[in-house]
Formats: structure tokens, sequence, C-alpha cells
């Protein structure tokens, strides 16, 4: 019983599909068909389309009206002029009123020798030897102005500071200190400070320019030793 429900359903099976191949393949066989027939009427309506007129192309013509230029026309030149015969002219010589040479006498100048100068008297020469003038630059070492030396400070001392200072000074035409200042330092303040403190009371032998004393700046080393101040 089963094997006959299968063998029916089998075959029923078959006959669906190929029903359905069927008319798949009617539905393939109509659109071309229709197709076809699309083609067959536009070749037939383009058959029957009546022909268009062919354009016409007119063609225009154009003239170009050219400007002649004026014509001048060239006179004939006049022929020369025939030369005509020259007519010389007899000129009759001018009668020239005779000249008498007169001999004019002139006096006869004598020439007078003048006196020669006197001879001047010599004068001695004078000597123009001027006496030479010497250029001199400050002093602070000469013996007469006994400048004391700088005071050690007791901190420095006590630190063992030594150092050597070179001060600017301005020495002024009197033989005074004007401004100072620090050229190079030696390092410790206290040292420069009192170098500075004891230049300002000394005495200075002035420069000298043209033999006259002038103001002048110039450098005053100082040092600073534990042995010098000992000693």
């Amino acid at each position: 019983m089963s094997e006959f429900v299968l063998h029916s359903m089998m075959t029923q099976s078959r006959s669906f599909w190929q029903s359905s191949e069927n008319d798949a393949q009617r539905e393939r066989v109509g659109v071309v068909a229709l197709v076809l027939a699309l083609h067959a009427g536009l070749g037939l309506a383009w058959m029957m389309a009546p022909e268009q007129p062919a354009q016409v192309i007119k063609e225009m013509s154009v003239s170009i009206a050219m400007e002649q230029a004026p014509v001048v026309e060239e006179k004939p030149e006049p022929p020369p002029p025939k030369p005509q015969p020259k007519v010389e002219k007899t000129e009759k010589p001018i009668p020239m009123p005779e000249i008498r040479e007169v001999a004019e006498q002139t006096p006869q100048v004598v020439p007078v020798s003048a006196a020669p100068p006197p001879p001047a008297a010599a004068s001695p020469p004078v000597s123009t030897v001027a006496a030479p003038v010497s250029d001199t630059e400050p002093d602070f070492k000469a013996s007469y102005l006994k400048n004391p030396r700088p005071a050690y400070p007791m901190v420095a001392r006590k630190m063992g500071w030594e150092g050597r200072v070179i001060l600017n000074v301005e020495v002024l035409a009197e033989g005074a200190c004007g401004g100072v200042n620090v050229f190079r330092s030696s390092g410790r303040e206290v040292l420069d400070n009192a170098a500075i403190s004891t230049v300002k009371s000394w005495r200075f032998t002035p420069a000298r320019h043209a033999g006259r004393a002038v103001t002048q700046w110039f450098k005053v080393p100082i040092n600073f030793s534990l042995e010098d101040s000992e000693a």
C-alpha cells in the first residue's frame, strides 16, 4: 500500500514539473514573438514614412568694391632756361692822388744814467732755535709726594686674601686726584674699596704737554700681599 502511495506521489510531482517547464517555454516563445513583431512594425513605419524635402542651401554672393586710387597726372617738367651770354663790363681806372713823403724829424733823446742806490747795511742773523719742550705723563712715585700705602683690611688679612687691583685715576692739572674707578678688579671687593679710598687722598705730578700742566687719566696698579704688609 505504501509503495503504491509513493509511486503515485512521484508520478504527480513529475507531471507538475513537466507542466511548469512547458509553461515557461511558452512564455519565452511569446516574449520572443512579441519582440519580433515590434521590430517588424517599426521597420514598416520607417519605410512608409514620407521623405523630407532636401534643404536647399542658398548661396550668397558678396561683392567687394575696391576703391581706386586717384590718378595723378604727371606734368612735364619745363625745359631748362637757355644760358644768356655774359657781358663784360670795362671799368675805368680811378686816378689815385699823389702822396708825398714827408720826413718827420724826431728829437734825439740822450739816456741819463741813474746813480746806483747805496748798499744796505747788513743786519745780524737772528737765531730761531726754540727750546725743546718735553711732554711727561702723570707720576705718583716722586719722593717729595710721600703718598701712603693702602691699609690692608683686617677681614682680608684674617681670610688670607691677596690680589692686584688696577685703577683708572684722573690727575688734575694742579696735581690732585679727580675721578677714580676700577679698571681691573683684584677679585675681592674689600681690597678694591681700600685701594680707591687711599688713592683719592694722594698727590701727583701732573702731566705736561707743550710745557703746560694738563689733566689726564692714567692707570695705577696696587698690590695687596700679606708678606709685604708683615715686613
